[in-house]
């Protein structure tokens, strides 16, 4: 056995960070579906078809979070939920909220890229 410590890997706890939020995100946007069903169009309507496929995107982008474009998607699934403004002003006023916290979650990627580049 080797007394040598074990390198942790602080990109790993950050992706897990990314695919809880999205995971959130997602919860979020499919309790949104009873305010667009109530005060919208209705759940078989426009609205309801992109809030609903909007909540399963970020379950998929949460799984793959992964790969190298996980944040990418991740990215512009925020975009799309600030674009949602136009299904629904509920879903836009969400979006806006969320692109703050993926707002904070890029600064604490960049802390640690900072940290990681500094130790090496």
């Amino acid at each position: 056995m080797t007394d040598q410590p074990v390198q942790r890997d602080p990109w790993r706890g950050l992706r897990g960070i990314f695919a809880g939020v999205l995971v959130m995100e997602a919860i979020v946007v499919g309790l949104a579906l009873l305010v667009v069903g109530r005060l919208g169009s209705g759940l078989g309507g426009p609205a309801g078809w992109y809030t609903a496929g909007l909540a399963l995107a970020m379950v998929v982008a949460a799984c793959v979070q992964r790969r190298p474009w996980g944040l990418g998607l991740a990215l512009a699934l925020q975009l799309a939920m600030v674009a949602g403004w136009f299904a629904h002003p509920a879903l836009g006023g969400l979006g806006l909220l969320f692109v703050m916290v993926w707002g904070y979650l890029l600064y604490v990627r960049s802390a640690v890229s900072r940290r990681v580049s500094s130790t090496h």
